[in-house]
């Protein structure tokens, strides 16, 4: 126990460190008591002394209100007449333009055998898995109510200041969920849930909700320590009005603007005891999207003082950097400030003010630009660093989940407002390799908080590591189930109208009941691999009753990523002019059951320089094949210099490859160990999980002399002459060591001989089993010992007695389907020194991996 509380006292030190550097007006000082992960390792720590040190410096430094101060009304809190007043003089500034409207989520359905419906299903489970009282168990004793069951750990914790957050992500994403699937047991728990604050919000009286006392804005309105009370309230108070929009609970919606009644007289008296200065010092602390909850509170009901209150939590110190269009949010906490931009969004289609869409597009244009890695995703450590200067941000740390989330929504608006095609470009990349990749496979209950992007690097290996369902619950979880529960939402936008159109904007099988014609869209996308380098994509409309549907537009987006002049798309297999890239195709026609539009999209691999101006980062490039961001399995290796085979240095995998992978293993005991590529050497160990780099160590392809092709099952390749090649080091192979031990060594410099062997029935006469007898020398079999145990190397052994059976035992093994798999969309890398497989990032586990190399030619 002493050396766990060292340990977790030396990430925590090593956490202040790599953050102290960081300094900013506009939010906390010191700055690093932004950070989330920061923050909640210290309120968990032991160390007094280091709390009083951290929190005697705490401040929240007064804000620079020059470039946005004429933007706002001079005296805030008039009486109602007066804000009614400013509702109105903002309805006539409001601009005409049309926006595309979100299809619901009630009418999109995910096809069940593509990877976005398993991901939506590993979610569900999980929401089915957590228990309404233990949910609710904060909240009971804030209310002072009876807490039946047991409460839940990690951030919902009894003692942590962040208690209920994620309460409010589960009410949130639940709603997204039960729109996505209209399951009823969801339905009824989160239904029960609702119940159950409800009673603590009447117990308590004043309007007030929430896991913790409201003596926590006491401490806020003090400006004294406290952990980002309005953050929670805003996953409250949000999850609440998505209850009422999409599951259409009302009692969700008076319990929200009851909150926002007792918040808009907390903000209010703040205001007329110091000054508005005052308020906008403590909106320092994080607030989450405060404004954004608040402006769509206005836009249900129609009351002023909703709007007047999200006016109050547009953050002006932030905002208005970014209206003065200063590319100076390095330093900033990104994601404090990002969902205030989601909100600046919102205010702009309410009010019409031009200004807020001025700031939310050049907010989008400056990370694009500067901050963010090739997943689409930005932040290290939680924060934004210098422009342009990310080549050394790669480690653990990076891409914080739930800014991808967040970042996610200001590229869904801003393509609603523009239809351009670079924000849903964004959007495809950002979820396809920032968000899908976050659960562990279909385990439900398993994510991460950060990505990491560094060198030999491994979701399993963070300062969190991979959460645990029950027990972890941080932002990132709360964000996470949200993302997976409405993975539907993005597919289609559509526009009103005399001649109405639909906007298709990612590829994702599923369907759509389009109301606006009557008929329903399925959309198919064929599965994409490395071998046959198209998006394959069918549309076709159907209906139950027949005949026509209305005229309207079908528009599909041509990605910049593909090559649209070898871009093909038909309609009813007449072949259609495609457009260039980054444009949509638009169809017109009077729709109708039967009609079918076919596409397909080349794909192809590409390199893309990371986001840094220093000349010694230059060869620092990703690869990515069309949206899909290709990660290299390695633990060590950075640098590659290209080595072309057959005119090209990255060539796919061959769908047969899988069918050669094997796992080879014997049994001890109850102990099961397995052959191991460990550093280069061939040794026993104990079988790992799936999954895990130990996995991808212990799975080998066996490379056939005979050219033996696609084989159902490894047992068919007993008899042939095969070579052994370690999964991630394709291009080497196990040879005999000059010790007669076994070694991973370059194909190109060992003797042939030395690397063939015979894959034989094993020698100990057992059924199932196989050998490995060398070809070139009479007698010699891979042998383990007679004990085994891990770590243990395997060896040649030759002219043994045939009929001893320690021997016969020592050299058969167990021949089972490998542990690891190649992705359908992985290619080799060639190079000089050493080979990689790629392989898709959303795709991997806890394997070793490389976003980045630096790649010479």
């Amino acid at each position: 126990m002493k050396s766990c509380l060292i340990i977790t006292f030396a990430l925590l030190l090593l956490y202040i460190i790599s953050v102290l550097c960081l300094a900013k007006e506009c939010t906390n000082t010191p700055s690093q008591l932004s950070s989330h992960t920061f923050r909640n390792a210290l309120l968990q720590s032991k160390n007094e002394s280091l709390k009083t040190e951290m929190f005697s410096h705490y401040h929240l430094t007064p804000t620079d209100d020059t470039a946005w101060s004429s933007l706002l009304p001079r005296k805030m809190l008039r009486e109602e007449e007066d804000e009614y007043g400013w509702t109105m003089m903002y309805r006539k500034i409001k601009n005409s333009d049309s926006f595309l409207k979100e299809v619901s989520l009630h009418d999109v359905r995910l096809d069940p055998n593509s990877f976005h419906w398993r991901a939506q299903q590993t979610n569900l489970e999980y929401l089915l898995m957590l228990d309404v009282d233990s949910l609710a168990w904060s909240f009971r004793k804030a209310a002072g109510l009876d807490a039946p069951g047991s409460y839940y750990g990690g951030w919902e914790r009894p003692d942590s200041e962040l208690r209920g957050h994620f309460v409010g992500h589960y009410l949130s994403a639940t709603a997204y969920m039960w729109a996505s699937t209209h399951n009823n047991t969801l339905k009824e728990k989160m239904s029960a849930l609702v119940s159950a604050l409800s009673t603590c919000q009447q117990k308590l009286g004043t309007g007030y909700l929430s896991a913790f006392p409201s003596s926590f804005f006491d401490r806020f309105e003090a400006i004294t320590p406290v952990w980002a009370p309005y953050y929670t309230i805003h996953k409250i108070l949000t999850g609440l009005v998505d209850q009422y929009k999409l599951a259409g609970n009302t009692q969700a919606l008076k319990m929200a603007t009851w909150m926002g009644d007792y918040f808009y007289g907390r903000v209010r008296n703040v205001i007329k005891t110091y000054s508005v200065e005052r308020h906008w010092q403590s909106l320092n602390e994080e607030t989450g999207g405060m404004n954004d909850v608040l402006y769509q509170i206005y836009s249900i009901t129609g009351d002023s003082k909703y709007l007047l209150l999200a006016h109050l939590f547009d953050k002006p110190c932030f905002l208005g950097v970014l209206a003065v269009q200063a590319d100076d949010i390095s330093g900033f906490h990104s994601n404090t400030h990002i969902p205030i931009v989601v909100g600046s969004q919102l205010r702009y289609e309410i009010t019409g003010d031009p200004l807020h869409k001025e700031i939310s597009m050049f907010f989008m244009d400056i990370v694009n630009a500067s901050h963010s890695y090739a997943t689409g995703g930005t932040s290290v450590n939680e924060f934004w660093q210098d422009p342009k200067r990310m080549a050394t941000t790669l480690q653990t740390e990076n891409e914080e989940s739930c800014t991808t989330y967040n970042m996610l929504k200001v590229s869904r608006n801003l393509f609603r407002w523009t239809k351009e095609v670079s924000y849903a470009d964004y959007y495809e990349r950002a979820l396809t390799n920032g968000v899908l990749g976050i659960q562990r496979g279909t385990e439900p209950g398993l994510m991460i908080y950060m990505l990491p992007l560094g060198k030999g690097v491994s979701k399993a290996v963070t300062y969190h590591g991979w959460g645990t369902p029950y027990d972890s619950f941080w932002c990132c979880y709360g964000t996470g189930v949200e993302s997976f529960s409405k993975l539907g939402d993005s597919i289609y936008f559509q526009e009103d109208g005399e001649s109405p159109a639909l906007y298709v904007t990612q590829y994702i099988s599923s369907s759509l009941d389009w109301k606006t014609t009557g008929l329903t869209l399925s959309q198919r996308v064929i599965p994409v691999v490395s071998w046959d380098p198209y998006m394959r994509v069918t549309f076709s409309f159907s209906s139950s009753k027949g005949g026509m549907g209305k005229e309207s537009t079908l528009n599909l987006r041509i990605p910049v990523w593909t090559n649209s002049e070898s871009a093909k798309v038909s309609f009813n297999g007449q072949p259609l002019k495609v457009p260039a890239s980054g444009n949509f195709l638009s169809i017109k026609q009077n729709w109708k059951s039967g009609d079918q539009v076919t596409m397909e999209l080349p794909l192809s691999i590409r390199t893309e320089a990371i986001k840094d101006d220093r000349p010694e980062y230059s060869s620092l490039q990703a690869i990515l094949y069309g949206p899909y961001l290709l990660a290299g399995l390695t633990s060590r290796d950075w640098s590659i210099t290209t080595q072309p085979k057959d005119g090209k240095w990255i060539s796919s995998i061959p769908e047969t490859h899988n069918t050669h992978l094997v796992t080879l293993s014997q049994q001890s005991g109850n102990i099961s160990y397995v052959l191991s590529n460990n550093n280069q050497t061939i040794t026993m160990e104990v079988s790992p999980e799936p999954g895990t780099q130990a996995a991808v160590a212990a799975t080998f392809r066996l490379v056939t002399a005979d050219s033996k092709g696609k084989v159902s099952i490894p047992e068919e390749l007993i008899g042939s002459v095969v070579m052994i090649e370690p999964f991630d080091f394709p291009g080497m192979l196990v040879t005999q060591a000059t010790d007669s031990s076994l070694a991973v060594q370059d194909s190109s410099s060992i003797d042939q001989e030395a690397s063939s062997f015979r894959l034989v029935a094993g020698v100990d006469g057992n059924p199932g089993s196989i050998s490995l007898r060398l070809e070139s020398k009479k007698g010699c079999f891979v042998y383990s010992d007679q004990t085994l145990k891990a770590g243990m190397k395997l060896k040649l052994k030759c002219d043994s007695d045939a009929s001893d059976d320690k021997f016969k035992q020592a050299a058969s093994f167990r021949l089972r389907k490998g542990m690891s798999q190649y992705n359908p969309m992985s290619f080799m890398m060639s190079g000089t020194q050493r080979n990689f497989v790629l392989s898709p990032l959303f795709n991997l586990r806890d394997e070793t991996y490389n976003v980045y190399f630096s790649v010479r030619t």
